[in-house]
């Protein structure tokens, strides 16, 4: 598939980076052209990139793995057009760090991030995944032992049935790919990140992720 990765930060460029290793055709999206840290990824991996725009317009799948606090303004330098009718992955939280570390999670009315992008874009297929974990289990979940999981929400289910493929090629087993339903169940994945911020200093590693039993 030809995916546009929004974003040129580690989590960019690792699920960049694990989409060429899969074979798709991928374009790294950023604010200008011409963007350094673009540039260099792109050629060491034979992949392209260009503006949000540049990168949306040609994609079927766009991945908005931008920081959640400007994810929205990167989506509108993207361009409703180009991201009309195109599954959307949501992979970004939205923390505030201007008080330092750790960050606060900001919800937005009550709802979450995710919900807000469907809302500003509604003619996108938007997806939420990926965020309750550090961006090397999202392309490597067997990095932790054990039956973690990975979440998976969205109003589309042809869209979420998309996305569960490319999880699928990253290694999540079926099982534990957790579908919580429509979109709104971005708010209960997106508050988790205060738990796993605190969850970070206590075990002073970020090589672990939730895992849900049952009986």
């Amino acid at each position: 598939m030809k995916i546009a990765v929004l974003g040129t930060g580690e989590v960019g460029r690792r699920l960049g980076s694990k989409l060429v290793a899969l074979g798709h055709e991928v374009t790294l999206g950023s604010r200008s052209a011409d963007h350094a840290g673009a540039t260099a990824w792109a050629a060491e991996h034979r992949a392209a990139h260009g503006t949000f725009a540049a990168a949306a317009h040609g994609a079927e799948v766009v991945v908005n793995a931008t920081g959640g606090l400007v994810s929205l303004a990167a989506l509108e330098s993207a361009g409703a057009d180009n991201l009309a009718g195109k599954v959307l992955i949501d992979v970004s939280n939205p923390l505030d760090f201007s008080q330092g570390t750790p960050p606060k999670v900001l919800t937005p009315d009550g709802g979450s991030l995710a919900e807000q992008i469907q809302r500003a874009f509604p003619g996108a297929r938007v997806v939420k995944t990926l965020n309750t974990m550090n961006n090397a289990i999202m392309v490597d979940p067997a990095r932790v032992p054990g039956e973690h999981c990975v979440f998976v929400c969205g109003d589309d289910q042809a869209a979420k049935e998309v996305v569960i493929g490319l999880l699928r090629a990253f290694g999540w087993p079926e099982e534990r790919i957790l579908d919580l339903g429509d979109l709104s169940g971005a708010r209960g994945a997106e508050l988790l990140l205060p738990l796993w911020l605190r969850l970070l200093g206590t075990l002073g590693t970020a090589d672990f992720n939730f895992a849900v039993l049952k009986a």
